[in-house]
């Protein structure tokens, strides 16, 4: 983002050359960098240098590219700083906290839930049982950070209606479409838990119809 605005598009080096004096000799009688070459070589990292941490302040101030400021973020947002969390975890957390305030809706709540880079989810209220259910499609499985999903949404959701996680595994449908004998599944060595959370992208039947 900042790259392409700041950049230097030129060899700032040999424009500074020719700005200068031609009395002012770059090169010795041996062609090596004379006094004026070397100040101006430098100089020229000295600026490049300062150009990227201007660049690297700046980005700060955007959620989505902060690194080192995401602490400043939380603390504003009134989040522990946790150094250790993965830096996307913490830019949900923190953009979660941004999207929550105001009047609670379940828009506000799945725009909050969104912001957990979770993928397609799905929220509905379910008023004959005073309770609210977050569905992850996009995501199989448990996601990293729904611990953290799970504290931000407790905290905006009205205290008398219930929180209800709700999580997509592979069903048997989607195993018996995917036209896999014993073996070839044998030969893609999962683990029961890495089985449960695939997704199958196309099947042997799919395959075979977009041939023809």
């Amino acid at each position: 983002m900042f790259n392409d605005l700041f950049e230097f598009k030129r060899d700032l080096e040999k424009d500074m050359a020719d700005y200068l004096p031609k009395y002012y000799a770059l090169h010795d009688n041996e062609s090596q960098p004379g006094i004026a070459g070397n100040l101006i070589t430098q100089e020229t990292k000295e600026l490049l240098g300062l150009n990227q941490r201007i660049i690297d302040v700046l980005e700060q101030f955007f959620v989505e590219r902060a690194t080192w400021g995401l602490a400043y973020w939380e603390n504003i947002c009134g989040i522990p700083v946790d150094e250790t969390k993965p830096w996307d975890q913490r830019r949900s957390v923190i953009k979660s906290k941004l999207r929550g305030a105001g009047t609670v809706t379940l828009a506000v709540i799945k725009d909050v839930a969104d912001s957990f880079e979770n993928g397609e989810i799905r929220v509905e209220e379910i008023f004959s049982e005073y309770k609210v259910v977050i569905t992850f499609i996009g995501t199989r499985g448990k996601p990293p950070n729904e611990p953290d999903m799970r504290q931000v949404l407790r905290e905006i959701i009205p205290a008398h209606l219930e929180l209800e996680f709700r999580y997509t595994y592979l069903t048997w449908d989607e195993l018996d479409a995917a036209d896999l004998t014993w073996d070839e599944l044998e030969a893609m060595n999962m683990t029961w838990e890495r089985l449960e959370v695939w997704k199958p992208k196309l099947t042997k039947r799919e395959e075979g119809r977009d041939a023809t």
